[in-house]
């Protein structure tokens, strides 16, 4: 085996320790199928109020702009599908990935770890970690790093595990052996178009995010228009549906970080309890949690527009 193979098996194996679900790595350059793409859904602003996915368009499809003299991409999947889900069928809905710790601090933790196991054990190797907070192209790198494909809801699928996965990366000036990609296995399948509420998957593969409920209960900082009243299945904080009816998420199996496991009050409270929650019941159930982004008055504003 050569250094560049016997490199990448060290760090696969490594990154299985610090409990990530798979790893796969691709070689840093531009994009070239995903530019035109990208260009198309924003010039359909189909990006809505995020005006952060115009920004650093060469970075977001041409890493070695974002880390200099950067050889490889190293994709991460971290499982974060929860063993139990939220007792009260008719509460409002918080999507899964949202249950735990803020998964940008508990997989970042993960990413510096393994970057100081290949400074120690490679050499003189420069990188960053990035978790969904920089403009890197996140599924298109997993992908070509071969870790699933990238399925007609847009989300990147996986035979054995399905689709309930954080994806992060780490861009290293370090050559590696390469991974190839694998093929699309969605085939005839539209159960996520055939299931999203409010008709976000305009084509296959196509998601416009300005429709979507993840969208206008996470990103939308104004009120949500009345026109999608009564379309949000009860979702009050992202949205599962299209991922819940995709039949590769039958092999979806419980994640084993605790630092994912919900404060058990969330899974508690009924439907009545979040109708009249508190700023203080707010602050303690989501202490630590990605809801916090919303605030206690996107929160209220969302339930709100259940009701209402």
């Amino acid at each position: 085996m050569d250094s560049l193979a016997k490199h990448k098996q060290l760090i696969k194996s490594e990154a299985k320790r610090l409990g990530f679900l798979s790893c796969g790595v691709s070689k840093a350059g531009f994009l070239e199928e995903e530019a035109p793409r990208l260009e198309k859904w924003l010039n359909q602003n189909m990006h809505g109020e995020m005006q952060y996915m115009e920004n650093h368009f060469d970075k977001r499809l041409d890493p070695t702009k974002l880390v200099e003299g950067s050889k490889s991409v190293i994709s991460l999947l971290l499982n974060y599908f929860p063993l139990q889900s939220q007792k009260d069928a008719e509460a409002p809905k918080i999507s899964k990935y949202a249950y735990g710790t803020d998964y940008h601090f508990v997989i970042k933790d993960k990413l510096k770890q393994l970057l100081h196991f290949i400074e120690e054990e490679i050499g003189d190797v420069h990188g960053r970690a990035f978790v969904d907070s920089a403009p890197v192209l996140d599924k298109a790198w997993a992908a070509k790093s071969g870790l699933g494909w990238i399925g007609k809801n847009s989300n990147l699928l996986t035979q054995q595990v399905g689709s309930f996965y954080f994806i992060a990366e780490l861009i290293v000036d370090l050559e590696l052996e390469y991974d190839t990609p694998v093929t699309d296995h969605c085939g005839t399948c539209t159960a996520c178009i055939d299931a999203c509420p409010t008709q976000a998957i305009v084509d296959p593969y196509v998601v416009d995010g300005s429709k979507c409920i993840s969208y206008f209960t996470i990103e939308l900082k104004q009120e949500i228009p009345t026109s999608y009243k009564g379309q949000f299945d009860n979702w009050m904080f992202g949205c599962d549906v299209c991922q819940d009816v995709c039949p590769w998420n039958r092999f979806s199996k419980p994640h084993s970080e605790p630092l994912f496991n919900p404060n058990p009050e969330l899974l508690e409270m009924s439907k009545k309890d979040w109708e009249e929650i508190t700023q203080e019941v707010f602050s303690r159930v989501f202490q630590k949690s990605a809801v916090k982004r919303t605030k206690f008055a996107g929160l209220n504003r969302n339930i709100r527009f259940l009701n209402d």
